[in-house]
């Protein structure tokens, strides 16, 4: 089963991606001729947004921009991409970097997990066998890999590469997640959406990928998005004791 027009939209946040985006769109565009792709940017002062205006004329039928005001994080804008899916049609709803760490050749083995193999969610993993990370220092390595076990014995979540950033959804599946309850804006957005599906009892697939470091630009990691992540995941199994991730007109 191929990728169709009718269901599947590629979902990319940016904030200053410029020079990744001009080179990304037309590959990723020319690889999967039958996907839709939005891109939502935070008003990237360096004209992230009027270079994907010039590559509309091109992809007119099939590219879409959603322009922001300010940066308001990651979590937001995918949150933003969600709904805006969510009102269309779209049946398989991707989440992608910018920066081509994640490879496009794997988006087909993602779709296929869930449109064959059955899954709801499926993750790009950097941690089962056969994944793994590229031109990463040791050191990030070992805090990325780290960080996903210290969600886990928080979480008692099964996934491995609990931060990843690579993820195929099933329309159903966000429709059943209440959105206004994830409160994470930044990477650690990433955790809680799929903490979230598995509470709400999805089926999940990791399949395995190479993650490969960002060559143009500069990561929007820092000191904060860390911190919001390792107190945040003791707050977000605390809560979830109490309440659902379950939207309330979602059907049972």
């Amino acid at each position: 089963m191929t990728l169709t027009v009718a269901d599947s939209l590629i979902i990319i946040p940016t904030y200053n991606e410029g020079e990744n985006i001009v080179r990304l769109l037309p590959e990723l565009l020319r690889a999967y001729p039958h996907v839709h792709v939005l891109v939502v940017d935070d008003n990237s002062p360096d004209g992230t947004a009027q270079r994907v205006e010039a590559l509309q004329v091109e992809y007119a039928d099939r590219l879409f921009l959603m322009r922001r005001q300010n940066k308001q994080g990651l979590g937001t804008a995918y949150i933003a991409g969600f709904r805006w899916a969510l009102n269309r049609t779209y049946q398989f709803i991707f989440e992608m970097d910018a920066d081509f760490s994640h490879p496009i050749r794997y988006i087909q083995d993602l779709f296929d997990a869930c449109a064959q193999q059955g899954y709801d969610v499926a993750i790009g993993s950097r941690y089962v066998k056969g994944g793994g990370v590229q031109n990463w220092p040791a050191a990030r390595v070992l805090m990325s890999y780290y960080a996903s076990v210290y969600v886990r014995l928080i979480t008692w979540m099964p996934v491995q590469d609990t931060t990843a950033g690579f993820v195929c959804y099933r329309r159903y599946v966000l429709e059943t997640i209440d959105l206004s309850r994830i409160r994470f804006v930044g990477y650690a957005f990433q955790i809680e959406m799929k903490y979230a599906a598995w509470c709400l009892g999805f089926r999940i697939k990791e399949v395995p990928i190479i993650f490969v470091d960002r060559i143009e630009g500069s990561s929007k990691m820092n000191k904060s998005i860390v911190r919001e992540a390792a107190l945040g995941v003791l707050r977000m199994r605390w809560q979830s004791l109490f309440r659902s991730y379950r939207n309330p007109s979602a059907p049972r």
